[in-house]
């Protein structure tokens, strides 16, 4: 025990030496620092003491009352105030504390050693953990001693910096950046000030000029702490190339911190840097061969790259490292299902479901229950295991009643991916009865209203969930309802609104994406490839983008070479989508290449077995290819999957035009057949 003593003493003649060094001398007495030396180092003998033998009462007063005798002597030792009132809180002491040193304050007001400590004490009670949240009352408190406190001694530049970031955590900008200032003053190398004034600059959107302050920081004192601050500050901007660039410098500083080699490999991965963060996650994996998170990245960039071979070798080495690691297994989950490998997806998540199930859950526990039961049931469903999904989504709802409206929106997506529309209608109308408030619900009874050609109701749910509140989203989702009943100059109108408070980001792409789809139902081929090419320039790599304007012109028969690749790319993004692959299917039939369509086709149909375009385009290929019986039992079903959809997706045109098909194909069978009879 010794051993310790004697570095607690030698820590006390240290501080105390850095304390008489720093400290200003007050003008009415000066501070008697052997006494405070003696004082301050018998109470961190004591602090220690309570600490071995698990904060001890007797101790804990000992030390508290040679803190005092301290501070008496030296008031400006501030190291000793935050000592002081962490060590009554340790003592359960904080009511006696406050009251005893308000009475001195009430004495005193200029007693700034007592405010010093009370407004040590405000600032632990800030953080009110058992609610997760911030006490504001302690926050007000702690402002008004730390206001009272600079404006006794103006020079107590820590004192103006814990007045900045309590003035931040309560969301007084100018206040914050006015008190940071004053510490740049008083210290115009002070790091903690230039970072305030960032932090304070980023908090009210001027990110330009946060990472600006940061960057002088950074030049002016390149260390670890300045460069990792400006790289976090490229990364709330998303520059990620330019957070790669700053933590680069910090690794020249220090090769063998792995938190920021972690942090560059994780930024070249978001800009796209891909061989270069491979690189690096190779040398994390060889540093720090018992973490699994470098493996997991390799999977995920090998992944990205299409290169499924790498990407199971390394998703494996991860799970060696971690064999129950639950975002290792669920990213296996993934991969078999992106390899096409549906069922053994399904499998191997329902088998993880079932492993991690328990009788009670913690919080964090029961979120990752709700992420692997709503994608079980989505799994369900795009393997048309309807039944199996609708039972999954209520096993969301009995875990959590917060997520049944969420649950419930799933049932009814799932019965209209079925077919079964009044079911899905059923299950909505039930959920907006429980929740009349819940926005997702409102708008999935909305959609589900259009579909039944209820086109009046369905506005007026909009219109009744939103309020009075006409902002984007509301317009959006007015589009969304025009674009169900196929009332496309209204759906226009509704965009043009939308277009209005919309200025870039993934709502600029959905309008572009919107406004395509549009032009190109209502046949105005032009304008829709102009929107689907603006919203490319967005996301280049929007795999429904990409597929819809191909597929659009291999409809139109033009620029077949150009909609063979637009569709390619979509299947590379998305391997095993039926819709993908029915246009893959169709603009090989449009090149005549029947085989790799008919192919296609029966692909896309294994994925989407009730869907009636693509019974027609499998019809029109057979045909072509001379197996006219098979052709007629792929439009039959084709007409029967037209009827059983909705009434605001039936279209008695394109039924017309497969009945006529249909006619056509029977003509020629009987001639056929009677061909063949008289021969």
């Amino acid at each position: 025990m010794r051993p310790r003593f004697l570095a607690a003493l030698f820590l006390a003649v240290a501080v105390l030496t850095v304390a008489a060094l720093g400290a200003d001398e007050p003008a009415r007495k000066p501070p008697d620092r052997s006494e405070a030396y003696y004082n301050y180092s018998m109470g961190h003998l004591y602090s220690e003491l309570a600490e071995m033998f698990g904060n001890r009462g007797e101790y804990l007063s000992r030390a508290i009352e040679y803190y005092q005798q301290a501070l008496k002597a030296d008031p400006n030792a501030s190291i000793m105030n935050d000592e002081l009132a962490g060590l009554y809180y340790r003592a359960g002491r904080i009511n006696e504390a406050v009251r005893d040193l308000q009475e001195r304050i009430n004495k005193d007001p200029n007693a700034l050693d007592a405010r010093r400590v009370l407004g040590r004490i405000y600032l632990r009670l800030i953080g009110d953990q058992a609610n997760n949240r911030i006490n504001t009352e302690m926050l007000q408190r702690a402002m008004e001693q730390y206001q009272k406190i600079v404006e006794l001694d103006p020079k107590d530049a820590d004192s103006w910096l814990l007045l900045g970031r309590l003035r931040h955590i309560a969301k007084q900008p100018a206040e914050a950046e006015q008190a940071f200032r004053k510490a740049l003053d008083l210290d115009p190398n002070s790091e903690e000030a230039m970072t305030g004034l960032a932090m304070v600059y980023s908090s009210q959107g001027d990110n330009a000029r946060a990472i600006e302050m940061l960057k002088q920081l950074a030049d002016r004192s390149p260390n670890l702490r300045t460069l990792t601050t400006l790289a976090d500050a490229y990364e709330s901007l998303r520059d990620y190339e330019g957070a790669a660039e700053v933590l680069k410098r910090a690794l020249v500083l220090d090769p063998s911190d792995l938190d920021v080699k972690q942090g560059l490999a994780q930024n070249l991965q978001m800009a796209g840097k891909l061989d270069e963060a491979l690189q690096v996650y190779e040398e994390l994996a060889k540093e720090d061969p018992k973490n699994p998170d470098p493996y997991f990245r390799m999977f995920q960039i090998y992944r990205q790259k299409n290169e499924l071979d790498k990407a199971r070798q390394s998703l494996e080495r991860a799970k060696q490292i971690e064999p129950d690691n639950l975002e290792v297994l669920f990213a296996e989950v993934g991969l078999l299902e992106f390899e096409g490998k549906h069922s053994e997806a399904i499998a191997a998540l329902r088998q993880l479901v079932d492993s991690t199930e328990k009788r009670t859950y913690s919080g964090p526990e029961q979120a990752n229950r709700l992420v692997l039961l709503e994608r079980l049931g989505t799994l369900y469903r795009s393997n048309e295991q309807h039944e199996l999904a609708v039972e999954t989504f209520r096993k969301m709802a009995q875990l959590d009643p917060q997520t049944a409206p969420r649950a419930a929106v799933q049932i009814a997506d799932t019965y209209r991916d079925a077919k079964d529309y009044n079911r899905a209608l059923q299950e909505i109308e039930a959920a907006a009865k429980k929740f009349p408030d819940d926005r997702m619900v409102a708008l999935k009874r909305a959609s589900l209203l259009a579909e039944f050609g209820k086109e009046d109701q369905a506005v007026a749910e909009v219109r009744r969930i939103f309020a009075g509140d006409t902002g984007r989203e509301y317009w959006f989702s007015l589009a969304e309802i025009y674009e169900r009943s196929k009332n496309y100059p209204a759906m226009a109108k509704a965009l043009e609104e939308a277009a209005k408070q919309t200025s870039g980001g993934p709502e600029q792409l959905s309008l572009h994406f919107m406004r395509g789809a549009m032009y190109e139902r209502t046949k105005q081929y032009a304008l829709a490839e102009q929107e689907f090419r603006r919203a490319l320039e967005i996301d280049p790599d929007n795999a429904s983008i990409l597929n819809y304007l191909g597929y659009m012109l291999a409809d139109q028969n033009v620029r077949l070479d150009e909609a063979h690749k637009l569709i390619q790319r979509a299947l590379e993004l998305d391997p095993h989508n039926g819709a993908y692959l029915d246009s893959l299917g169709w603009v090989y039939y449009r090149m005549g290449r029947l085989e790799e369509a008919e192919s296609y086709l029966r692909r896309a149909l294994q994925r989407i077995s009730r869907d009636a375009t693509i019974r027609d385009h499998l019809g029109d290929v057979l045909f072509r290819l001379g197996r006219l019986k098979e052709a007629i039992v792929e439009w039959e079903l084709a007409v029967k999957e037209w009827e059983a959809n909705s009434p605001a997706e039936k279209d008695p045109e394109e039924v017309a035009k497969i009945q006529k098909k249909l006619e056509n194909a029977r003509v020629r069978l009987a001639q056929e057949s009677g061909g063949a009879r008289k021969r």
